[in-house]
């Protein structure tokens, strides 16, 4: 549940007694994630929250993606690694185009985890080599649409899930200076291709 307040946003998680987390059938795995947005539609991750329920809880502050969703160099973006593999994640990022806060709580279910440790062939200089896909990709594109993707390399994701995110009432003059920035880069493809809100 989300709960607003002029400080910020405060994430409150209420957890199911009783549960537990499923077993790792590769205990020695490194998690990582990513955030990922379409070209010429910029965004700026305020924050995720990733939580273990019982466990741990953490906060990550991606700041400004660029790009890139599906297709050549995509999906991939900036992000960091996991302390554990999360079973709660709270995205909230400002996009740019639209001028727009979005934010939502993504509850993970089990069978996330197991997919990923699924061994997928990856490529390097030195051959062909499998590994679990160990690498969440969140997609965060125009019309508030999350994509989320599981891979070891850009080339195998798996999709996981399509969400839609909440659009909220926020402070955004803090972007005012990057704005200008931003259409004055992006102006003429916005204004030939506009703002999809659908097809993500």
């Amino acid at each position: 549940m989300y709960l607003m307040h002029k400080g910020g946003l405060v994430i409150l998680i209420l957890l199911c007694v009783g549960c537990s987390a499923t077993p790792s059938k590769m205990p020695d795995t490194t998690w990582y994630f990513q955030v990922a947005a379409p070209k010429h539609y910029d965004i700026w991750v305020q924050f995720m929250e990733f939580e273990k329920s019982g466990v741990s809880a953490w906060h990550q502050a991606p700041g400004f993606v660029s790009c890139c969703w599906v297709g050549e160099g995509g999906p991939r973006g900036p992000g960091g690694r996991l302390e554990l593999f999360p079973n709660y994640v709270g995205v909230q990022w400002f996009s740019y185009a639209e001028q727009k806060i979005y934010q939502r709580l993504i509850s993970i279910p089990p069978d996330w985890h197991n997919k990923m440790q699924n061994p997928a062939t990856y490529v390097t200089a030195k051959g062909r080599f499998e590994a679990p896909r160990n690498i969440l990709t969140f997609g965060l594109a125009p019309g508030g649409r999350i994509v989320v993707w599981a891979k070891n390399q850009v080339g195998n994701e798996i999709e996981l899930a399509r969400l839609q995110a909440n659009e909220i009432e926020g402070d955004s003059s803090k972007f005012e200076k990057a704005s200008v920035n931003y259409f004055e880069r992006n102006g003429d493809y916005l204004e030939k291709h506009g703002i999809p809100l659908e097809g993500w």
